[in-house]
């Protein structure tokens, strides 16, 4: 009984080591298939002259498309500081979408606010060089952006700015 019992466990000692070698081909073997495919076998998908055409034409529509514009009645205000100064501003805010647009037209006592607060907090010295006048802008685009859902200002144009 003895002798039986260690046959077994005999033939286990011989199978481990043949299993053991052929599950490290396989993963040799997987690991060199990955590291080829992943380099000398990649290729790269085509792309079709047609479909570069395709894009082409649709970005040129998107060019050519009209700016979406809102265009606020003019503000007028007074700026930070001593002496006191008067401001009288027109923004026309650029759009990305139309339903930014829509958007911005449904907020517009807000947005207005907003645009007064943001000048009633400047003073002459800031927002007289073009550098102010830019960083003007920036500050009304970023509050505008925060204030909207869906919509994205695009950019702000002054179509009147004067300062007394």
């Amino acid at each position: 009984m003895a002798e039986e019992s260690e046959k077994p466990k005999g033939q286990a000692k011989k199978i481990l080591p043949v299993l053991f070698m052929a599950l490290n081909f396989l993963v040799v073997g997987g690991g060199a298939y990955l590291a080829y495919a992943g380099t000398l076998g990649y290729r790269t998908p085509a792309m079709v002259e047609a479909d570069l055409n395709r894009g082409l034409i649709q970005f040129q529509k998107s060019l050519q498309k009209p700016p979406i514009i809102y265009t606020f009645r003019p503000f007028n205000t007074n700026l930070n500081g001593l002496p006191r100064r008067f401001i009288r501003v027109q923004v026309a805010v650029q759009m990305y979408s139309q339903a930014g647009f829509e958007e911005l037209v449904t907020i517009g006592a807000r947005g207005r606010d907003a645009i007064l607060r943001i000048l009633n907090s400047k003073n002459f010295d800031q927002i007289n060089s073009v550098q102010g006048k830019l960083r003007l802008k920036n500050d009304i685009i970023a509050y505008l952006n925060k204030s909207l859902r869906h919509g994205v200002v695009k950019n702000v144009y002054f179509t009147q700015f004067q300062i007394q």
